[in-house]
């Protein structure tokens, strides 16, 4: 079996390529952007690409180069039951709620009577947040019925840009403050006041629609749980000071005290329905059960390096460093042909 694999430094395509070259599996690095790029697989029986939500140019097309690929016959990672839901949080709602995962409440309204008079009739606080958007990107917390239904009127009259400039400029500040970025990152921070990032415009704005989810208080954190085939590991991350919010924080625990089987158990119960390959769940709990949040198949690489074990599908804990990133490469070829398949790097 021969892999072709798009380079993006940075993300999972660097571990899949030190992967191949220490086992000997077979592959080639290939361009997913090249106009030929049909033609550059030919020789391959699968491709592998860790595309970025963020991207311009990925948002575009990737979803759609994969999904051709794999009707065509050949492996992909992520494929159609991976990935599809992306950055997609209405999907994520539906696509929970048919399986019957447990998770926080989501509210999605089309219509902005339907929308103001739920709004007058629920509890508060609320989380609004757009349907892109990671990092704790594009959410907001909601205190008031007045607060509810400004964002309502603008989600259905100018809508919102996909890149909150005064939200990323505060957290730019935050980790400033914190020594983890530096002055120049805040002044270009600054800049996109009156210059917004190119995925920004070309995604355009998010109208049409709003989206509320129920708050689950007593979180002074989220636990995530990354589920890739029957493995599976996780992290703490703790929420910023003064804020409600744990994703994208930077404030992350990774000893196993700080798990329950109940919840590993859960995310495994939930990746077999959904069939996919790689999955990230971010709980919260309310009195003790777990509640998803959100779902991605992606996660930045460097955030996880200091896990010290992961589960498997039995529960039991395997203490240590360990590559999830061959395990993408290993179940990829074992669904592909079956076990044991290694080749010849090229």
């Amino acid at each position: 079996m021969k892999i072709g694999i798009h380079n993006s430094p940075g993300f999972f395509s660097d571990r899949w390529i030190a992967y191949c070259e220490s086992k000997s599996i077979s592959y080639k690095i290939v361009d997913c952007y090249a106009n030929d790029i049909i033609k550059q697989l030919s020789d391959c029986d699968a491709l592998m690409w860790h595309f970025n939500h963020k991207s311009s140019k990925d948002c575009k097309f990737a979803k759609q180069l994969l999904f051709s690929l794999q009707n065509a016959g050949k492996a992909v990672f992520p494929d159609f039951n991976t990935v599809w839901h992306f950055d997609d949080k209405l999907g994520q709602k539906y696509l929970l709620e048919s399986v019957a995962a447990p998770m926080a409440a989501a509210h999605v309204f089309f219509s902005k009577e339907e929308a103001l008079r739920w709004a007058s009739s629920t509890g508060y606080p609320k989380v609004f947040k757009l349907r892109n958007g990671a990092g704790s990107d594009n959410v907001r917390m909601v205190k008031s019925i007045q607060q509810s239904k400004r964002l309502i009127r603008r989600s259905f009259k100018n809508g919102f840009r996909q890149y909150n400039v005064f939200g990323s400029l505060r957290e730019r500040v935050r980790l400033y403050r914190l020594g983890r970025t530096d002055l120049w990152d805040v002044i270009k921070g600054i800049a996109r006041i009156v210059h917004t990032t190119k995925y920004s415009r070309v995604a355009g704005r998010e109208i049409g629609y709003c989206y509320f989810q129920d708050f689950v208080p007593g979180n002074d954190s989220d636990i995530r749980v990354v589920v890739i085939g029957d493995k599976a590991f996780a992290i703490k991350r703790m929420v910023r000071k003064n804020d409600f919010r744990a994703s994208g924080s930077g404030m992350i625990l990774y000893e196993k005290s700080h798990f329950d089987d109940k919840t590993i158990s859960l995310a495994f119960s939930v990746s077999e329905k959904l069939q996919s390959q790689c999955m990230a769940y971010d709980f919260v709990y309310r009195e003790g059960k777990p509640l998803i949040v959100e779902i991605s198949y992606g996660f930045a690489p460097s955030g996880y390096d200091a896990c010290t074990g992961y589960w498997d599908k039995d529960l039991h804990w395997n203490e240590g460093k360990f590559d999830p990133y061959g395990w993408m490469v290993d179940d990829l070829i074992k669904k592909y042909k079956g076990p044991d398949l290694t080749g010849t790097c090229s």
